[in-house]
Order: C-alpha cells, then structure tokens, then sequence
C-alpha cells in the first residue's frame, strides 16, 4: 500500500467534510438523520474506495476520542459504543460497498452506482439496527420502524444529491489528470 503525499491530502480533507457535515441533524427520533452519509458518499467519489475508507476510518477514530464530530455534535466512546454506534461502524461497510460500485462502473451507468448506494445503505441498517436492538432490547418490527423507516426518505435523497455532486467532481478531478475513474494518483 503506497499512500502518497496526494492521497494524504485527500484523506485529510474529506476527513474534514466528514467532520464539517456528520454533526448536523434532524432529530425524527433516537436516531437523527446527519448529514454523514451524504459525506461518505463524496469521499468514495472523490477518492475511490480505498481512501475513502481510510477517511472514514479517520472520522471515527477522531470521534471516539472525543472530537464532537458525530450527530449532535457528539464524540466520544459513549457514542461509538452506545445505542447508534453501530451505524457509526457500519459507514465502513458504506464505503466499502458504495465504493466498489462506484469504482467499477463509468458515470455513464449511473444506475449500478445507485444500486450500490443502496445496498450500502442496506447493510448499514442491518448492522445500525441489530446493534440498536441489542443494546435498546428491543424487537425488530419496534427497531425498523424508529430506525429504518423514517430515514428511508432523506437516505434516497442524499444518494441523489451525492451522485450529482459526485460525479461532478469525479468528472473534473479526471479531466484535470489528477486521478483517473478509480481515484488512483496519476
């Protein structure tokens, strides 16, 4: 694994949108809708799938010790580890998912980026929701309709906003020469 001093900055500075958007919310319920999705999904546009995780990872790391970069301007080992931990975790799997779909296919074939979208976002509900569950003790149909439904909505439209945006940028940061489709330095 080379990382240079490019992927570096890149890095940095999507870990910074991370932090700048996770904060923000709408509280609908024991699990607000943040922004940090959205974010997510601009990091693996914007640097492929592999930087975008270790981005992610970054923006965790910095709010488990304590940087209130979470929902709510929230940080800390209580957060990470409480009853929304686990979709805190679960954007790893996010970008990882979203990512692979993202990388592989041209932004001619937007539709597979979306389908990877939205079996990232599946999975960080199954992993969100059964953590949720565990920790709350509560039933699945009680957990889906605090956890899963009411977000349905705001998720699809921050898929839509991020494709936009994404491939926007994708598309410039390739014509420039600075990366090429997969968010290699050239």
């Amino acid at each position: 694994m080379n990382l240079t001093i490019r992927n570096m900055t890149g890095i940095a500075i999507m870990t910074a949108l991370c932090c700048i958007l996770g904060p923000f919310t709408v509280p609908i319920g024991p699990v607000p809708v943040s922004l940090s999705t959205l974010a997510i999904f601009l990091c693996v546009y914007v640097l492929g799938t592999r930087d975008a995780v270790f981005a992610v990872g970054l923006y965790i790391l910095l709010g488990l010790f304590g940087l209130p970069v979470f929902s709510g301007f929230a940080g800390g080992f209580a957060k990470v580890f409480g009853p929304t931990g686990g979709y805190i975790v679960g954007y790893l799997f996010l970008a990882v998912i979203s990512g692979w779909f993202i990388d592989r296919f041209p932004a001619k074939r937007i539709y597979l980026h979306l389908v990877g979208m939205l079996l990232g976002e599946a999975v960080l509900y199954v992993f969100g929701t059964a953590w949720f569950m565990l920790l709350m003790q509560m039933p699945l149909k009680e957990a889906l309709l605090l956890c899963v439904v009411p977000f349905i909505p705001f998720d699809l439209v921050k898929m839509g906003l991020a494709t936009a945006l994404g491939i926007g940028v994708r598309t410039a940061l390739t014509k420039s020469g600075l990366v090429d489709y997969a968010g290699n330095e050239r």
